[in-house]
Formats: C-alpha cells, sequence, structure tokens
C-alpha cells in the first residue's frame, strides 16, 4: 500500500501531465497548501522559471492577515499573484491544482487571481 505521501505526489503528476497537454505554452499557475500558509507562482515550463510568486509569507500580506491559513488569505495571495503576473507581461495560464481539491482554499485562490485579471 502507498504511503499518503506517494499517493499525493503521484496525484499531482496526474493533474500536470493533463496540464501540459492542453496548456498550448501558456504559463502555469501553481498553487501550494500547508497548513498554516498557501502559495501560488506563475511557471514557464518551457523556459523553466518562475515568472511571478506570492504567499502569505510575503512581508507585505502578512502583517495584514489574521492567519496564512484561510480563505481570506488565499484570496489576498490569489489578487496578489495576479497583479504579478499583470506586471510581467502574462494574462493567460493553466490553472495547476496539484494534489489538492478544487475546493475552499484553492477555489478562493483561482478566483481572485481571475478577479484580479488572469484568464484559465
Amino acid at each position: 500500500m502507498a504511503s499518503s505521501k506517494e499517493a499525493l505526489v503521484r496525484r499531482a503528476n496526474r493533474v500536470r501531465r493533463q496540464l501540459k497537454a492542453v496548456a498550448n505554452g501558456r504559463p502555469r499557475l501553481s498553487v501550494h497548501r500547508s497548513s498554516k500558509n498557501i502559495y501560488a507562482q506563475i511557471i514557464d515550463d518551457v523556459a523553466g522559471t518562475t515568472l511571478a510568486a506570492a504567499s502569505t509569507l510575503d512581508a507585505g500580506l502578512k502583517s495584514s492577515l489574521k492567519t496564512g491559513a484561510d480563505v481570506a488569505a488565499a484570496a489576498a495571495v490569489g489578487k496578489l499573484v495576479a497583479e504579478r503576473a499583470l506586471a510581467a507581461g502574462v494574462t493567460e495560464v493553466v490553472f495547476d491544482r496539484g494534489a489538492f481539491i478544487y475546493h475552499g482554499r484553492v477555489k478562493a485562490l483561482a478566483d481572485a487571481a481571475r478577479e484580479g485579471g488572469l484568464t484559465f
């Protein structure tokens, strides 16, 4: 029987494989959620570089949040990563939820990124 860590990695790889098939050269908005924080990156897989990133650990954002592990924090990170992506010239991305269910904090981050101007 596979451990829970192996199951997470397998699930994340399955999602990423499906995204690469439909990406058409668009960068990937990758989300990682921990028990205390949430992180988002815009990654160009062709060049292998990170174009923009945001998390609840950013200095300006951390002071304004009650905690880094709630829906409000995820929405703030989504807006921030959208602003940084638009500044880097990225408007269209594919959403990579990783091994996480599209629900709660992950969904809040995606909705805020859409409101911030990203299309996916």
